[in-house]
């Protein structure tokens, strides 16, 4: 990671509606030591070798005496005015015996690694190296910013990501800015370009910038995996570390949440907090980062039901986070005062010490999600109730419960009624049988009138006996002798 003068007073503008400008730092220059092996440029006695197999782009600044080249099977040299190379018969008094000298293979380093770039508000920030402090994601370039590879340098950078592509407002390569696509499109189709980009993702140009005065997101937050996968986050010993949205790694430090309404901007915002405790010495160790996020809302602090945008300020120090709570703090009150003037509607913060702070007070959220929590219900309800109305919804059946009485009225047996003699037992039971008896008058016609008379229990089987005479016919029951 780069390290930074403490004298710096890192400041990020994501969001903003200017542009910011993102450099990539690595390159793939002949006179930078840092790309040799042996960490010292090649000199007159030395062989210089490139990897048969690798295909790179090296840029060449000035002229080179050495011994020997070994040159890739798929490559190029981009020579600047003047520049190239020389061979030296014997040996080279000012190099000594001379050694191999094998140059590094910059393939490998990923477009998504946070660390391999570098932020500033302006062009003259970048060469002033005046660049700005922001989280993992908004390290790397975003879709409304500018990207810079540096006018006298080549490079080779892996783009590859599970999106296909990555848009950005332009593109500057060797003092050359593209922010036409199909100008960019015919760049990345020449040799040149075939070197020095690479990977399953196309960068395309040509994106709008921000036009929102309150900022716009920065849009790497689908590329969350691949940014974090090339970040390696250092311990850290404070009480209640943060992590930010954004950003790979829990810090030391505060978080400040801004809610706003139309009136806000804010680049004039950023410019107010520079002014008013950015200049202060006590502050001048500080990293701050401002940018707008998306924060996921919940119901009562517990059911989500969507995002809302806010302004995200992170606030880092070398104190293990004290001094960025004192300046959360300040930061607090500006808006507690003036935040009506500047868009501010509520402003909280959160510190790695378990401080925390509220403009509108503590409670305030958690009583906005109870009143909205109730509305949703008493709404929900009238809906149900129109609808059951109208038939659309049938309402549910439920059963009913039986009483006591009705209980006790049922456990009652009447009298004359049958007693339950529960289940059969073949072995010892033996069922009562039951017989009809039948009461029958004879007509005039010679037919017969029968009427069934209440059942009778016999130990044994019965039989109906019927007289037939001129009088009214009557039928016994008679028990088998």
């Amino acid at each position: 990671m780069l390290k930074t003068p403490d004298v710096l007073l890192l400041f990020c503008l994501v969001g903003a509606a200017e542009t910011l400008y993102k450099q990539w730092i690595p390159d793939a220059n002949y006179e930078n030591k840092t790309n040799w092996d042996k960490g010292a440029v090649p000199c007159g006695s030395d062989t210089v070798q490139f990897s048969a197999q690798r295909k790179v782009s090296v840029f060449v600044e000035s002229t080179h005496a050495v011994r020997e080249i070994r040159l890739p099977v798929d490559g190029e040299f981009i020579l600047n005015s003047g520049a190239g190379f020389y061979v030296v018969s014997g040996q080279d008094p000012d190099c000594g015996a001379g050694v191999t000298a094998q140059f590094k293979d910059p393939a490998s380093l990923q477009w998504f690694n946070p660390a391999l770039w570098q932020a500033a508000a302006t062009l003259n920030d970048l060469h002033d190296e005046n660049f700005l402090f922001s989280v993992h994601e908004e390290s790397v370039p975003c879709q409304y910013d500018d990207v810079v590879f540096k006018d006298l340098s080549s490079f080779s950078v892996d783009t590859s990501s599970s999106q296909s592509t990555i848009p950005v407002k332009s593109v500057s390569v060797l003092g050359k800015m593209f922010d036409s696509t199909s100008e960019f499109s015919q760049y990345l189709s020449s040799r040149s370009g075939r070197l020095q980009f690479h990977g399953s993702s196309a960068v395309t140009v040509g994106h709008a910038g921000c036009g929102d005065p309150s900022g716009c997101e920065c849009g790497n937050s689908v590329n969350n995996q691949e940014i974090c996968g090339t970040v390696t986050c250092e311990s850290v010993s404070c009480k209640k570390p943060l992590l930010p949205v954004g950003h790979c790694c829990e810090v030391c430090g505060a978080i400040i949440t801004i809610k706003y309404d139309t009136g806000f901007n804010l680049q004039t915002y950023r410019e107010r907090i520079r002014q008013l405790f950015l200049v202060q010495p006590q502050y001048k160790s500080s990293q701050l980062g401002m940018s707008k996020v998306f924060n996921s809302q919940r119901l009562m602090e517990v059911i989500p039901f969507g995002s809302t945008p806010e302004i995200q300020v992170v606030i880092l120090d070398q104190e293990k986070g004290a001094q960025a709570e004192t300046l959360a703090q300040d930061i607090i009150n500006d808006a507690r005062s003036h935040g009506t003037t500047i868009g501010i509607v509520e402003a909280e913060f959160q510190a790695s010490s378990g401080s925390s702070g509220n403009q509108s007070g503590s409670s305030a959220g958690m009583v906005v999600g109870i009143v909205f929590g109730v509305l949703i219900i008493i709404a929900f309800a009238v809906v149900m109730v129109v609808l059951i109305r109208k038939g659309v919804v049938k309402k549910p059946r439920i059963p009913s419960m039986p009483s006591l009485s009705s209980t006790k009225k049922n456990n009652d047996l009447a009298l004359g009624d049958p007693l339950d003699h529960g289940f059969d037992n073949p072995m010892f039971d033996k069922p009562t049988p039951f017989f009809p008896v039948m009461q029958c008058r004879g007509n005039s016609d010679a037919s017969l009138t029968c009427l069934e008379m209440p059942k009778q229990a016999f130990s044994t089987p019965c039989f109906v006996s019927v007289s037939l005479s001129q009088k009214p016919i009557h039928t016994n029951a008679l028990a088998e002798a």
